[in-house]
């Protein structure tokens, strides 16, 4: 059935209602799509750069790590028009089907290697941001995931990908587009930097902190030497089939985090959590209820240490030279209320665990705010690259 509110100035295409004066048609009418060369290349310590999938993770192409081959190999490698070139995008069509990356003016000579093909445009003015921009986009993703739908292995051919269906804007806008989602990943990623800064620098202060080697005022009295089991009890989790009624208010927790929910609870204090078997030096810090399993063991912590200082103190011990087993890594509770530490009086514990939980503060409101970013980019794409929002 032909839709009839069409709004003035859009068509109805096979993406759905897009600008009038937009091109929608198979990626082969805009961009050539060239496959690699089916050989297997030499590879040697000293040579050139040979990219593939793992190569093309990024915007432009990674080649630091890239296994490299002789100068013969590498012609033969980029017969046939498949010397990458500057505005080239090279496009993973094997196992992480979809990734595409940049070939930019300040790369070496470079080769393509197995499970990637060569995108280059047709007309110089198109822009190789916004082509990557939408193959990044839900618009082609839809159309890779439903090629792969049933298939065992994730791989597209190139007859696939020339019938790719893609909207084409104008040059102009085109640029535009590519802009203004440039500029939103330029502040997602001074975001991203910002908060790995803060990760670091609350690393520095766990180990100058927790380890004694910075003090903060007011605080001069010794540290002393205590055994774990000085400060706190190492008690089991529960079997599963323990767990009388789930769906409840209280979480089940286990290695991995939460797994379910319980309408009983195993312990309702403040514990620090370290697991048993499997992952045992990813230590977790609860403060209300809940329920553990029997593969997670939780702590009743004494009158004399602070809840959060004791987790934050747990991150810096290297649990794996505490484990007891040759297969599954395992803990022992009495192992590690064997464990030593270096400790202060409470109050100074607690002192550094609030510098520490304000930093935690600081960072996850950096990554509320990154994700905030990301949504907006998300329906950035979805506006601009179906043409609803225009910029022209």
């Amino acid at each position: 059935m032909m839709q009839t509110n069409i709004p003035k100035g859009y068509q109805q295409t096979a993406l759905g209602l897009t600008p009038q004066d937009w091109n929608i048609g198979n990626f082969q009418q805009f961009w050539t799509v060239t496959d690699c060369k089916h050989l297997t290349a030499k590879f040697v310590d000293v040579g050139i750069p040979v990219a593939s999938i793992r190569e093309v993770q990024s915007r432009f192409v990674e080649l630091e790590n890239a296994k490299k081959t002789t100068e013969n190999y590498y012609l033969a490698l980029i017969e046939g028009g498949r010397k990458p070139q500057l505005g080239d995008l090279i496009f993973s069509r094997n196992v992480t089907v979809g990734e595409v990356a940049q070939v930019a003016e300040w790369h070496p000579p470079f080769a393509m290697g197995q499970d990637v093909c060569l995108l280059r445009k047709k007309q110089p003015e198109f822009s190789s941001d916004y082509m990557q921009a939408i193959i990044q986009s839900p618009i082609v993703l839809k159309q890779l995931a439903d090629l792969m739908v049933g298939s065992t292995f994730k791989r597209v051919n190139i007859e696939q990908i020339r019938n790719l269906i893609v909207p084409m804007p104008s040059p102009e806008e085109q640029r535009l587009i590519a802009q203004a989602l440039s500029d939103t990943d330029a502040a997602l990623a001074e975001l991203d930097r910002l908060i790995t800064k803060k990760r670091n620098i609350k690393q520095g202060a766990m180990h100058q902190l927790l380890m004694g080697k910075k003090r903060l005022p007011g605080f001069s009295s010794e540290w002393e030497i205590k055994r774990l089991g000085e400060i706190l009890k190492v008690r089991h989790g529960k079997s599963q089939h323990d767990i009388a009624e789930e769906n409840g208010p209280f979480p089940i927790l286990a290695t991995g985090g939460e797994i379910g929910r319980a309408k009983t609870y195993l312990y309702d204090k403040p514990s620090v959590l370290i697991g048993r078997k499997g992952t045992i030096d990813v230590p977790q810090y609860m403060d209300s209820p809940f329920w553990t399993i029997d593969t997670l063991f939780y702590t009743e912590i004494f009158n004399n240490a602070f809840p959060k200082f004791v987790f934050y103190r747990f991150n810096l011990i290297n649990w794996y030279s505490y484990n007891e087993a040759s297969g599954v890594p395992s803990l022992n509770a009495k192992t590690i209320e064997n464990i030593e530490v270096y400790l202060p009086c409470v109050d100074e514990q607690q002192a550094i665990a609030q510098v520490l939980i304000d930093m935690d503060a600081e960072i996850k409101a950096l990554e509320q705010k990154r994700d905030k970013y990301k949504a907006i980019k998300q329906g950035m794409m979805q506006e601009l690259l179906t043409g609803r929002t225009r910029l022209l």
